[in-house]
């Protein structure tokens, strides 16, 4: 006599990562209790209830979630990232006075791959440990920056800095620049983690001529275009003297906004501008904090918002923020922008977190691969444990990471389907290190 046998169907996956709170930024941004996320190589598998998980996959290794939430890894769309080694160099100045007084001479002296690339350590450890899975990052040297978030492990978009003017030790002239950006474009186009990105300062460093360039560029390699837009009164008043146009009416006139250029700030825009935005699909960095510290102004985030301009959170560089917490601008863009619009239903904890999250990653053309919780996106998930009196009680989750949340809630940090941060301790850097070689280049510095 046979007898039955029961064959086991479940599929074999390396993680089932468990939650009292899921949040996929998916469809309606529901909230799936006692929910589950099933990650096999670099990839999410499913996401659902744990019921549901459980019953059609098994797990090398459960990460149990009780007082738990799982959302996605925060993007950070703007920010220089070596420049935290310069943090609280030169704090409570005007833009143009910090930039052309401290923060350009202090570059100009110390800034090297060696900088670089240490630097870039620390700023990774920072950001890592705070939930961020992947940054936009605008600077020079890139290709070290690149090597050391390679070895991380980190997600991110090397812009390659574009001027008009020399810089020592990086470019004699405007060709070196386009040339410095080509050659990182060849070396990490196509990479699993890293995107080259061409990264025109901003209008009042960067001619037409050069601007119109980099565009080329960026759309012969069909990469992403990075820059500084209408961050200042001053640069408003300076390109309409220049050239009769306030700053993205410009873009527009020499062919610059596409839905691969992601802008940072946008303080300064009239209604016909957030218009073009909209209209060309440009992302929206929103550097709220970085903004308030330098005086520049408060960008019309609901407006734009309203109008369908894909707007995204950025911290900017430690030099001028100083921190590089996306949790804290999501506090701070929530809180202000009811504030200056005197309406406290604007910019909602749903809002502000899909800015932290899905809307940074269609903002940098990686919406495919990250930005969301979805089977056949990479895993870059972030756990956070809610055990904590800031967090206590729980009646609005999507409320309590908006304006409860600390970097320090922050337990387990996941990057294409890798662990990067356990326990609040990051797997890829050695922590005291970093610091070590950080306070070194403090004394170097400080001299």
């Amino acid at each position: 006599m046979t007898k039955n046998l029961k064959i086991n169907t479940m599929k074999k996956v390396d993680y089932i990562i468990r939650a009292d709170f899921l949040l996929t930024m998916e469809g309606g941004l529901e909230v799936i209790k006692d929910g589950a996320v099933a990650v096999s190589g670099s990839e999410i598998i499913e996401a659902g209830t744990f019921g549901e998980i459980s019953k059609q996959h098994a797990a090398d290794r459960i990460l149990n979630g009780k007082d738990k939430v799982v959302f996605p890894g925060l993007i950070n769309t703007h920010t220089h990232a070596a420049m935290v080694y310069f943090r609280g160099l030169a704090d409570d100045l005007p833009l143009m006075e910090w930039l052309q007084n401290h923060i350009w001479p202090a570059e100009g002296k110390w800034m090297n791959e060696d900088f670089v690339s240490d630097a870039v350590e620390l700023a990774c450890l920072e950001m890592l440990k705070a939930g961020v899975t992947t940054y936009c990052d605008h600077y020079f040297f890139q290709n070290a920056a690149g090597k050391k978030m390679e070895h991380i492990g980190m997600r991110g978009v090397l812009g390659a800095g574009v001027i008009d003017f020399p810089f020592t030790g990086y470019a004699a002239s405007a060709e070196d620049y386009f040339v410095n950006a080509e050659n990182l474009i060849k070396n990490w186009k196509g990479h699993e983690l890293l995107t080259p990105c061409v990264a025109p300062h901003a209008i009042y460093t960067c001619g037409p001529d050069n601007y119109k360039r980099a565009n080329a560029l960026s759309d012969k390699y069909n990469v992403p275009i990075h820059t500084h837009l209408a961050e200042t009164e001053f640069e408003v008043a300076e390109c309409q003297k220049r050239f009769g146009k306030t700053p993205v009416e410009y873009f527009e006139s020499i062919g610059m906004l596409s839905e691969r250029l992601s802008a940072a700030h946008c303080v300064w825009l009239t209604d016909n501008e957030i218009e073009l935005l909209a209209k060309r699909n440009v992302g929206v960095a929103h550097c709220i904090e970085s903004n308030m510290k330098l005086a520049s102004g408060f960008a019309p985030v609901p407006k734009m918002l309203k109008a369908g301009v894909n707007v995204a959170l950025g911290t900017d560089g430690a030099a001028s923020n100083n921190d590089l917490s996306i949790l804290g601008e999501m506090a701070s863009a929530a809180k202000v922008h009811k504030a200056v619009s005197k309406d406290p239903t604007v910019i909602d904890g749903k809002t502000v977190l899909s800015m932290a999250t899905i809307n940074g990653a269609n903002a940098l053309g990686l919406g495919d691969k990250t930005g969301s919780i979805k089977a056949g996106k990479k895993a870059d998930l972030v756990i956070a444990d809610l055990n904590s009196p800031h967090l206590t009680p729980i009646y609005d989750i999507y409320s309590h990471i908006a304006y409860c949340m600390r970097p320090s809630d922050i337990e387990t940090v996941m990057v294409n389907g890798k662990i990067l941060v356990e326990n609040g301790r990051t797997t890829t850097i050695d922590e005291s290190d970093t610091i070590a070689k950080a306070r070194e280049w403090q004394a170097k510095i400080r001299g």
